[in-house]
């Protein structure tokens, strides 16, 4: 049976794809959840449509995040945290905080997966963070000080 994925099913694909599968496994399984509809002519022109909108929305986004690294390059982020005497931190800062850190104080929006750090900064200092999504990569700095 032919069925237009609604949602990303692991195994079979994509939202908005046409996928051949078993009629038990559509019927009884992936329609009743509403993970798919059957493939009508109707409901394929439409899961065509927003296969497009989809691609355009992600090449905009590539394009707008490769932007916003290029504009990383020339900032300065401080980032505050608890340390104790001898430098080191009580918690690490890792790519959630420094994403918080970016939006806050560059007015970059930055997405968590972008920021390529190998191992979370656990002391006092000014370190570069790589970045990169897609084919876009870059580096900026970011100064951790103690509260």
């Amino acid at each position: 049976m032919k069925v237009v994925l609604v949602k990303d099913v692991k195994g079979m694909g994509r939202a908005h794809e046409a996928v051949e599968t078993k009629d038990g496994y559509a019927l009884n399984f992936l329609i009743p959840q509403k993970l798919a509809i059957p493939a009508t002519p109707a409901a394929l022109k439409e899961a065509e449509r927003r296969q497009a909108q989809t691609s355009q929305r992600k090449a905009l986004d590539a394009t707008l995040l490769s932007q916003n690294i290029a504009a990383l390059a020339e900032t300065h982020i401080t980032i505050a945290m608890k340390a104790n005497e001898k430098g080191h931190l009580y918690d690490a800062v890792a790519a959630p905080e420094i994403s918080h850190a970016v939006k806050e104080q560059a007015r970059i929006d930055l997405p968590e997966e972008a920021i390529k750090l190998e191992k979370p900064i656990k002391e006092l200092g000014t370190f570069r963070v790589p970045v990169s999504a897609g084919d876009a990569f870059g580096e900026f700095s970011i100064e951790v000080v103690g509260e």
